[in-house]
């Protein structure tokens, strides 16, 4: 599978979908490896098997063993600590704030690649999942580093986009499966 295969899957519908894609996976303002591994990082997030094939597909052979592990860590850690994070800037109760969160975290200071762009992944898969308090973190932590707006958007505009893609063909799945279902009865 490729990007041109998850294009061709898309229907008609979701044609600013397939726009997307094809220009954002050239996004000039991203380093080769930031931008593969938004892309790995995200589709795992995503949590759809047609996307995320054609996504490592595509961009697995642009990374290192290294950072496609990285990127790989950094849709799994984001996956535990979005749900964690978010509950406790949810939770009316403001003592959950002040509790040490007492979940291993070791990847994120020893990610295996460059420190700004595990963060970039990790902002986007934040993005993902909707943790406000992981976004900004991993925001601020990305500015102070030196990352411009336009970056952090590039990789925020990679979420949206493949998460996009992952949600179209999911209703598509279900759409083509609650038809199959009518026309049996």
């Amino acid at each position: 599978m490729s990007i041109e295969s998850l294009k061709d899957a898309l229907p008609d519908y979701a044609k600013d979908l397939k726009l997307n894609l094809s220009s954002l996976a050239a996004e000039p303002s991203l380093s080769e490896q930031q931008r593969a591994g938004t892309f790995i990082a995200c589709a795992l997030a995503a949590r759809n098997d047609v996307t995320t094939r054609a996504i490592v597909s595509e961009f697995a052979p642009k990374l290192s063993a290294e950072a496609f592990a990285a990127a790989k860590a950094a849709a799994a850690i984001m996956g535990m600590n979005n749900i964690y994070y978010r509950f406790t800037h949810l939770a009316s109760a403001a003592d959950y704030k002040t509790l040490p969160a007492r979940l291993r975290m070791n990847v994120i200071g020893k990610p295996g690649v460059d420190k700004v762009d595990f963060e970039l992944w990790c902002l986007a898969v934040s993005a993902i999942n909707g943790c406000g308090v992981c976004i900004d973190s991993h925001e601020k932590i990305l500015r102070d580093a030196g990352l411009t707006a336009e970056q952090i958007q590039a990789a925020v505009r990679i979420a949206a986009v493949v998460h996009g893609v992952a949600a179209t063909l999911d209703g598509e799945a279900h759409t083509a499966n609650l038809a199959a279902v009518t026309l049996a009865a």
